[in-house]
């Protein structure tokens, strides 16, 4: 399992290198969750991806929160576009 709380932000240095994008994409997502969850009492979970639109779904605390948008695009989509740079949309559904 990845360790989420170096230096304050998720570590992602233990991603998978090895596999398809969409295993990476939800190793990444995986960690993202278990970083919301442990501080926020939300997750995330990816639905679909296809290489450039991200699919995820907001739940636990994100449900119904006033601020799952700022999740979503400042934690989510500004993490997923830092590893996945061709990424061109993530929303939630």
């Amino acid at each position: 399992m990845t360790t989420l709380y170096a230096g304050g932000k998720p570590d992602t240095s233990d991603l998978p290198t090895d596999q398809s994008a969409e295993e990476r994409m939800r190793a990444l997502i995986d960690t993202l969750s278990d970083y919301i969850t442990h501080y926020h009492g939300g997750a995330v979970e990816m639905v679909a991806f296809d290489g450039r639109h991200l699919q995820v779904r907001m739940s636990g605390a994100c449900e119904g929160c006033a601020l799952a948008p700022a999740t979503l695009q400042g934690w989510v989509a500004g993490t997923v576009k830092q590893f996945f740079p061709a990424v061109e949309s993530v929303e939630a559904v």
